[in-house]
């Protein structure tokens, strides 16, 4: 039996060398719990275009051990930087997640405010704080281009990410009832938002 124990967490821009890897990572989180577009299938659209930039986006990678139990019970650790089949980016560690963060219009009168336009944690990352490491990054490089607001939009029963919104600050400001219709049912749309000033 093995698990992996995740050992550090950085937070670091996209690169256009993390394509592959965030396109991997993109498609295996994809679920009806947060998604409203249909599963992506092959022939594959590239992860960044026109539209979504690596500069718009924050990776977090990890270094990771893989713990494996060996005898009696004992504890044999092996060290591993990527693991096998795992997603790597272009400096070789392992990336478990990113966040897209852009203004939410090209409007002058709305460039005091950013966006958070997708998060994906890989699920061997998760329940590890990963998602909140982003988030929290996400914050402060909002406060960094100089916004004072930052909001997003979450499926009302996507309750995980609700809840990790939620204990970061942000609240509903507002519910676009049965905006989405997924897989035989309507589902809502909820806006939610924070202030970036202390």
């Amino acid at each position: 039996m093995s698990a992996t124990v995740l050992r550090s967490v950085s937070v670091r821009p996209a690169r256009p060398a993390d394509e592959e890897a965030l396109g991997e990572l993109d498609r295996s989180t994809w679920s009806t719990l947060h998604a409203v577009v249909p599963r992506p299938q092959p022939p594959y659209e590239p992860f960044f275009d026109e539209r979504h930039r690596p500069g718009d986006f924050l990776v977090a990678e990890v270094e990771t051990e893989t713990e494996t139990e060996a005898g009696f019970g004992t504890g044999a650790i092996t060290r591993s930087r990527s693991g096998a089949g795992a997603v790597t980016g272009s400096g070789g560690a392992r990336i478990a997640g990113y966040i897209r963060l852009v203004p939410p219009t090209p409007l002058a009168s709305n460039a005091h405010v950013r966006q958070i336009q997708g998060l994906a944690v890989a699920p061997w990352a998760r329940g590890a704080g990963v998602g909140r490491t982003l988030l929290r990054a996400a914050c402060a490089e909002a406060r960094r281009q100089g916004a004072n607001r930052i909001t997003l939009r979450v499926l009302g029963h996507n309750t995980p990410a609700r809840a990790l919104y939620a204990s970061e600050g942000f609240a509903v400001e507002g519910v676009l009832s049965g905006e989405f219709f997924l897989q035989g049912r309507y589902a809502d749309d909820v806006l939610m938002g924070r202030s970036l000033t202390p």
